[in-house]
């Protein structure tokens, strides 16, 4: 039986780990406003029936999900 043990992180891996934390908060908010942007884009261009512009914006939207 394997024997496991924990042991308490260094002040150093706490900082890196806390830093790694608010890097993907940070990236998932960047990610979430530029879906809503992309979204008001997409809509705009459907009410102007401008179909370049809704398939490039579409496009980039599946880039961002």
């Amino acid at each position: 039986m394997e024997n496991y043990t924990s042991r308490k992180m260094t002040q150093e891996e706490v900082k890196v780990s806390d830093a790694t934390a608010a890097q993907l908060v940070l990236n998932k908010s960047l990610r979430d406003f530029k879906k809503a942007q992309l979204l008001l884009q997409i809509d705009q261009s459907l009410e102007k029936r401008d179909k370049e512009t809704f398939l490039r914006l579409t496009k980039e939207l599946k880039e961002v999900c």
